[in-house]
Order: C-alpha cells, then structure tokens, then sequence
C-alpha cells in the first residue's frame, strides 16, 4: 500500500482510533481530575468569613491576579487557596539549583528516569515546606483583617488545623497535576492554571459590562483592546508553531543489494522552545516576593520598616511599570534556561551524534565546528524568541492602560498566552494520539 493511497479518514475511523490509541480514557480521566480540582476550589476553611477576604481580592491587584491563576480558590479561601503556586515555584528553585550543585546536574542528564524521579522528589518535598510557609503568612494576614475570623474559635486550634488544611491542599492540588501529565493529556501544572484562567472569565465579563454601562465613551477602547487580543492570540500561535530548520545532509549505506540513507533531513529548533513555561516561571517567582509584601504592607507595620515594605511592596505591584520591566526580563532570561536544558537543543551532543552516525550540515566540518555552529543559531533564534514573547505578554497590558479597560487586566496578556499555549499543547497531543494510530494502521495494511 504506498502513501498515495491513503483515503482521508472517515467517521468510523476516526471512531475507532479513539477507541484504539487510548485517548478516550485519556481525556476522560484529565475531565475527571479537574472536576475534581474544581470541586475542592469551593470547599472553604472552617472558622473563616471569606467574603472579607473577597473583597480585598477584588481591590488588591496582586491578591486578585493570585485568585486568577487557583481559579477563586483563594479568594473564596478555600482548601485550594495556595493553588498549584508552590509547586510551580518548588520546580523553578529545583531547576535552578540542578544547573548550580554537580550532584543534582549529574541526576537529571546523566541518570535517566531514576535521576528524573529523585529530583521529582526533591522537588514534591521542598513544595510541602514552601506550601506550609505560605500558608501561615496566609493566615497571619487573615488574622490581622477584622472580623475574618468567626467569633467563638481558639486562635491556636484555627492557625494549626488551617495551615493543615491549606498545605494538604496544595499537596493534593500537586498529586492531581502529577496525575494528568502521566495518565491523562497535556502537562498538568499547565492546565490546572488553565482551567483557573477559564473560570474567571465570566467574572471579568460581568466587570467589564458594568464598566462599560457606567462609562459608554470607554466601548471604542474595549473594541481596541479585543482586536489588541486577537492580533495577540494570532502571535502566540505563530510563536508557538514557528521554528528553524537546519538541513542535515545524510550518507548513503549501503546493505546487501539495497542502498539506504542519502535522503536529506532537517533538525527543528522552534523560535519559543519553552512554550508557556518561561511566563508561568516568571509569575511565580515575581508573585512569591509580591504576595509577601503585600500581606506585610496590609499589616501597616511602624515606622521606616513599613514605609520600606510599602516602597517595595509599589514596585513589585502588577499596576507599576517597574513591575513590567522586571517581569519582561524575567521572561527573556527564562527562555534562555529552559533553552539551555532541554535535551533537543545541546549544540555539542547534536554535533557528536552527527558525526557518530556520518550526518553533517552542507558547508560545516563535523565536530567542534558544527557545535559552533548550531550554538550560533540557537543564540540567534532563541534571542528572537525570548524578545518576541516578551513584547507579546506587555502589548495587551499597556493597552489595557491606554484603553481605561482595566477589569480584564488580570485575564490579559499573560493569561491569554497561557491559555492559547495550553489549548496548542493540547491539540498536538490529541494530533499525536490520532497519528500514531493512523501510522499503526497503514503499517498493518502495508504487511
């Protein structure tokens, strides 16, 4: 059977490579973990009167960008409050260490799956210790607002059962993401703050009318601001599927009476190789310090300690422009690392398996001249991929101060760009399923 006779796949088909590649169960039980996130995001703690808090989540800027991303978990303080946060910033500090300390490098690139596991665990252990931080600097905040507090409840009784509550939350909001990168679609941490993303849009419409009734001059800004996010989303696709592709001259071997190889290839290197990842990075490690100083500034410490945490509590504000700046170069040395780790883009190893196997690129000696060479190109194209994303996440923002549209601030550039990196992980492995059990078919016809 040759591949020109392959006919589009019909209904059935498509029915039945559902059935066979496993995807079903796949998609099923990702549905079921996030109801299952859902589901624990509205189980409150005992002994607290959330609507205080909600309140000041929807004036504090930092407070309501965190109950964005744990999908009013926090704001409604419940047993998700922390949200997948500690995890994603337990992997960033893990990662960043692994490049530092020899002994955890030599885990994750010379150990395989076993080195992989122990820094899973590392990092599963260090989560617990950064969740039980924050959730006493959680509750120290609450205990310091009037009336958050029910009346009636031991003070030492409330701080343990609480910080309980809300470390085991995020330990289990930890286990659910683990969870779906392994049995069900796409990565987990990723689509946990997705679905959080999701389910605060409706909040945001219903902000953004009563705005627009109040004010009907401002309806021209916010037709501006969704052709702005619309060109936005055009550019995250185009970033997300854009790559370079360096030509790979292969020899011809020849096996007995046949000869093989000759055919030329090509080696992909995309424009954005960390995909979503260098943004959610760069929120929480910018968020961690932010929510610490805004949960001390709330606290109004004396003197010139707290006009200090107040300065700097201004700065690391999403409302400030130095915040942007901070947050733009964040991003940009981000992709730099993640570029630098992955093991698809080690200009060395590359150069050595190519000259292991008799490959090379038309015009470049094998050997240290390929490294050079393929490291001169990756600089280049991840230079242009960590600007480009970086003047894609603060486009949107600035519109929306320009516009006056500022109640979709939170579900701006950077929401917008995790949910459309989300949406385009999840559509290639959905692609890949369904091409792996078309290719087990044609194999099957062809014998």
């Amino acid at each position: 059977m040759s591949l020109n006779n392959i006919k589009p796949p019909s209904t059935a088909d498509i029915a039945a490579m559902w059935n066979a590649s496993g995807l079903k169960q796949k998609i099923i039980f990702t549905l079921l973990m996030v109801v299952a996130f859902r589901f624990g995001a509205q189980i409150p703690i005992y002994g607290i009167n959330n609507s205080i808090f909600q309140n000041i989540a929807a004036g504090n800027n930092i407070i309501g960008f965190l109950d964005l991303f744990s999908g009013g978990a926090l704001g409604k303080v419940s047993m998700f409050a922390l949200g997948i946060g500690p995890y994603i910033t337990a992997q960033i500090i893990v990662q960043l260490v692994s490049v530092v300390i020899p002994s955890l490098e030599k885990l994750q690139k010379e150990e395989g799956e076993a080195g992989r596991r122990k820094l899973a665990q590392y990092t599963r252990i260090f989560t617990v210790v950064l969740a039980m931080f924050q959730a006493i600097i959680f509750m120290v905040f609450m205990s310091h607002l009037p009336a958050a507090i029910m009346p009636g409840i031991p003070h030492t009784m409330f701080y343990i059962s609480s910080v309980t509550a809300l470390t085991a939350g995020s330990v289990l909001v930890m286990w659910i993401s683990e969870l779906i990168t392994e049995h069900g679609i796409g990565n987990g941490g990723s689509l946990i703050i997705f679905v959080g993303i999701i389910s605060g849009i409706p909040l945001y419409s219903q902000r953004t009318a009563e705005l627009l009734t109040q004010d009907p001059t401002l309806q021209f800004g916010l037709f501006a601001l969704l052709a702005i996010f619309f060109v936005t989303m055009v550019m995250i696709v185009i970033m997300q599927e854009a790559m370079r592709k360096v030509i790979i001259v292969n020899p011809k071997r020849q096996v007995g009476n046949k000869v093989y190889g000759g055919v030329n290839t090509f080696i992909p290197f995309k424009l954005n190789p960390g995909g979503v990842m260098p943004i959610i990075f760069a929120i929480a490690i910018l968020l961690f310090p932010s929510t610490i100083l805004s949960v001390l500034g709330n606290a109004n410490l004396p003197g010139s300690m707290g006009a200090f945490i107040l300065m700097l509590n201004k700065i690391f504000s999403p409302s400030g422009i130095t915040y942007y700046v901070i947050y733009f170069t964040m991003i940009v040395l981000l992709t730099f690392f993640y570029a630098s780790i992955m093991p698809n883009m080690q200009p060395k190893e590359i150069a050595n398996n190519l000259k292991k196997y008799g490959s090379s690129i038309p015009g470049i000696k094998p050997g240290k001249p390929t490294a050079d060479a393929l490291d001169k190109i990756l600089s280049r194209v991840t230079f242009i991929g960590a600007f480009a994303l970086g003047i894609i996440a603060l486009v949107p923002s600035f519109t929306s101060y320009v516009t006056h549209i500022t109640t979709v601030q939170g579900i701006g550039a950077t929401s917008l760009i995790i949910m459309v990196g989300v949406a385009l992980d999840l559509i290639n492995q959905v692609r890949t399923h369904l091409l792996a059990k078309n290719y087990e078919s044609f194999l099957k016809d062809k014998e």
